[in-house]
């Protein structure tokens, strides 16, 4: 039958909202990261979910009792025993502080995290040049992939580990009636022990990492750019780098950035001016100098010479093709693969090679997600 059980008062406020601003972050931030155009606020969010993983970690060494990972129950053994009595007796006691299997939760759930964090990071530098670890990017941009894996699986991990969690939380409220669902609300639990204690100092350090998470994701959302996701590639100004390019090919359309195709497509390009897509140039249009000028500018410039995420992604995508238009690419159609084929038949696009409707900059050398339309009207 079942038992009243004491009241112990276990997680102090600002634990809670640490708790609830660490789930919070996780699962908004694999959300966002869904969707490109939310790039920004995934990264705002990562830094607060790295914050609060910093602060938990430290939290385990310096913070009050139950907190500490020293009183961890991590021998295998005792998590054993916690799974038997688990199953054999639906009303025994349980602790105040962590069980082995909150215990190990923990645990992985740093180590995950951290995983998570590094990760991103890494991948923020050097995949999208951006925030203090862009400077990563022209040395490691070839192990971009590798990370993003890394990234995906510890953030998949980390979801199961999760739902691990919350049904262990839902079992222990409704079929061991221990109220646990709202331990986290209240701070008390229904558990023998004594009452924690959170010194002036710490609850200062705590309540201090909240607002400086807090901050940091307003700091971030603010603007486009700030120091924490500052750009490495900045808009490219091609004419002053050559106003022949500019002059000549912007004078029927507006102009490709050299860095979407690689050498091989350019030459293909230049070769067939007589068939350029339609129309006809001859020397009459560009004289024999300035298309050699426009050739060796694009030659110069074409992907295999850039280290940014479409050059090299479209790179990768190519294998040993060499098409001669970036709709061709098998990059552009897996990334535009959601955009409906009469989205690119519409007054304001007319036609998929018109990349500057959705893309503002692109004469400019910016793919930028945050740069992009999605509104089609």
């Amino acid at each position: 039958m079942n038992r009243a059980l004491n009241k112990v008062f276990v997680w102090p406020i600002s634990t809670r909202i640490i708790h609830w601003m660490l789930a919070l972050s996780f699962t908004t931030a694999f959300i966002t990261s869904r969707f490109e155009e939310m790039l920004h606020n995934h990264v705002a969010l990562g830094f607060i979910f790295g914050i609060m993983i910093v602060y938990r970690i430290i939290w385990g060494f310096i913070g009050p009792k139950y907190a500490r990972f020293s009183t961890f129950k991590l021998h295998p053994s005792k998590l054993k025993f916690y799974f038997v009595e688990k199953i054999q007796d639906r009303w025994r006691a349980i602790p105040a502080g962590h069980n082995p299997a909150s215990s190990w939760f923990t645990i992985w759930a740093m180590i995950m995290g951290s995983i998570i964090v590094t990760s991103g990071m890494l991948l923020y530098g050097i995949q999208e040049a951006k925030g203090i670890l862009s400077f990563l990017n022209n040395s490691y941009y070839n192990h971009m992939d590798i990370l993003m894996i890394i990234h995906q699986i510890a953030s998949y991990i980390f979801l199961f580990w999760v739902f691990l969690h919350i049904s262990g939380v839902l079992i222990e409220q409704f079929y061991h009636k221990t109220n646990m669902v709202f331990a986290m609300i209240t701070g008390f639990k229904r558990a023998k022990g004594e009452d924690t204690e959170v010194s002036k100092r710490l609850n200062f350090f705590a309540y201090s990492i909240i607002i400086i998470s807090i901050g940091t994701y307003l700091f971030i959302t603010s603007s486009n750019y700030n120091f924490l996701t500052s750009q490495k590639f900045t808009s490219i100004d091609y004419k002053s780098q050559n106003p022949i390019f500019v002059e000549q090919c912007g004078d029927c359309h507006k102009i490709y950035p050299p860095f979407l195709l690689p050498k091989a497509s350019w030459g293909k390009v230049m070769k067939d001016l007589d068939n350029h897509f339609g129309e006809k140039i001859t020397e009459a249009n560009i004289t024999k100098s300035q298309q050699s000028t426009i050739k060796d500018f694009l030659y110069a410039n074409s992907a295999e010479t850039s280290t940014r995420e479409s050059a090299v992604k479209i790179m990768k995508s190519l294998d040993k093709r060499r098409p001669k238009a970036i709709t061709k690419t098998p990059y552009w159609r897996e990334t535009h693969k959601d955009i409906p084929r009469s989205a690119f038949k519409t007054k304001k696009i007319k036609d998929k090679s018109n990349c500057i409707a959705c893309h503002k900059n692109f004469d400019e050398g910016v793919l930028d997600d945050m740069n992009i339309i999605y509104t089609i009207k």
